[in-house]
């Protein structure tokens, strides 16, 4: 009977006890809110978002509007090729005599690079030589005969006008005339023909000897001295790496800023920090349909020869320039209800959104087109955690000793570090005080 009225008494105690911190806790805010503690404006700060539940103030950093030069980029990726690269293949077919270079050797245009054997082209380009001789000395010839045919003609026709030969005679020193106008032409041919058939040979005897079509490096070796090559088996690969062109794919968005001639910043990783100029110097005019891009080049000089073809190259194209634009730091671009504006701090430390109408716009900074005037001053850091009517406190204001913002305000029955009593340990959150 004892223990069951002590643990009646226990819990009308405790109830109690509860009774009184809630009661106590309705007062204060009955308090709060009346008209001579401060009224409304005191509970629309202890109630942050206007009433949307609690959110606390928002630590954030202000920024003024102020004008700068802004660049806005379109960045792409792709590979580096040379300025040319070309497989050297014979122009006759024959077995490699020798090989003159070897992989990453420096070459020029019309350097030789390799020798075919040329034995037999040789003695080729001797019968033709013979053959063309034979032409010649048959011109001649023929060019003597109608001379002598000439004269006969002229001294018959001397003899007809007086009457001292027939005139089958005449009509027969003049055919002969003809015939031998006619094979002093088919000599003067068989010369021609004979001539270019010795040049032909005579190229195909230089053709034996491979030369470098461009200035560049030996890129690969693809046969030894001793194989035999023919004009679909390539001996070396020549690239000219003067300069490089970087091959990249344009998406269908950036193909109206991108043309030729626009500026250009390229990266590669073997050479971190380090960057080179280049500028855009054909775009494709048509879009592949698998992929919905458009091929672009972008040259790069390449005085030193330290970029290579084939590697990972990233370019930074200037697409636009403003030099005294209207800008806001980028951390201050907020989205609200699907719109683009920013947050503007007010005297009672309350955030307020105002669309903004932006133009080009970097990592660093945003341009304002329309929206807000020129040394106003926005909310940067943390914006993008706010919402409209939400409070903030300035990251600049109320630091304490540890170096972190002061809260805004404190609970009932909170009390600063100091003003515990020593050696009492701090009451649990939520236990009623006064018990």
């Amino acid at each position: 009977m004892r223990k069951l009225v002590f643990v009646v008494i226990a819990a009308a105690l405790v109830g109690g006890g509860f009774t009184v911190y809630n009661w106590s806790s309705r007062e204060a805010g009955s308090a709060a809110g009346a008209p001579g503690a401060g009224g409304g404006a005191q509970a629309a700060a202890a109630r942050p978002g206007g009433g949307r539940g609690f959110r606390p103030p928002m630590t954030v950093d202000t920024a003024t509007v102020s004008r700068a030069a802004l660049s806005e980029y379109v960045t792409v990726v792709g590979n580096l090729i040379g300025a040319a690269t070309v497989l050297v293949v014979p122009k006759v077919n024959g077995r490699l005599e020798s090989i003159a270079v070897r992989l990453a050797d420096p070459v020029r245009k019309g350097q030789r690079l390799a020798k075919v054997e040329d034995l037999e082209i040789a003695q080729q380009v001797k019968q033709a030589q013979a053959s063309f001789e034979v032409a010649g000395a048959s011109v001649r010839q023929r060019e003597a005969d109608l001379k002598f045919a000439e004269t006969h003609l002229d001294r018959s026709r001397s003899l007809f006008e007086r009457q001292l030969m027939p005139k089958q005679s005449l009509d027969d020193a003049d055919a002969r005339y003809q015939a031998a106008a006619a094979q002093v032409d088919l000599a003067r041919a068989q010369y021609s023909q004979a001539r270019a058939r010795l040049e032909e040979l005579e190229i195909t005897l230089a053709n034996t000897e491979i030369v470098s079509p461009v200035d560049g490096f030996v890129g690969r070796r693809f046969l030894d001295p001793g194989a035999f090559a023919s004009q679909n088996s390539p001996i070396v690969s020549v690239v000219d790496i003067s300069y490089v062109r970087l091959v990249a794919n344009l998406v269908e968005k950036d193909i109206k800023r991108v043309t030729p001639g626009v500026p250009g910043v390229v990266e590669v990783d073997a050479f971190p920090g380090e960057r080179f100029d280049g500028h855009v110097s054909r775009v494709a005019p048509v879009f592949d349909p698998a992929t919905r891009t458009a091929e672009m080049e972008i040259e790069v000089p390449n005085p030193g020869f330290r970029l290579k073809p084939g590697m990972y190259a990233r370019v930074r194209l200037t697409v636009a320039e403003r030099l005294e634009a209207l800008t806001v730091p980028s951390a201050a671009v907020v989205f609200v209800d699907g719109q683009r504006g920013v947050f503007v701090p007010t005297e009672n430390n309350v955030a307020r959104f105002v669309p903004v109408e932006f133009g080009l716009q970097d990592d660093a900074r945003a341009e304002v087109l329309r929206g807000i005037d020129e040394q106003a001053t926005v909310i940067a850091t943390g914006a993008a955690a706010l919402k409209d009517g939400d409070r903030y406190v300035l990251a600049t204001q109320g630091d304490g000793p540890s170096g972190s913002p002061a809260r805004a305000g404190r609970g009932r029955g909170d009390r600063p570090p100091g003003d515990r009593p020593s050696g009492g340990a701090p009451p649990r959150q939520g236990t009623p005080q006064g018990r």
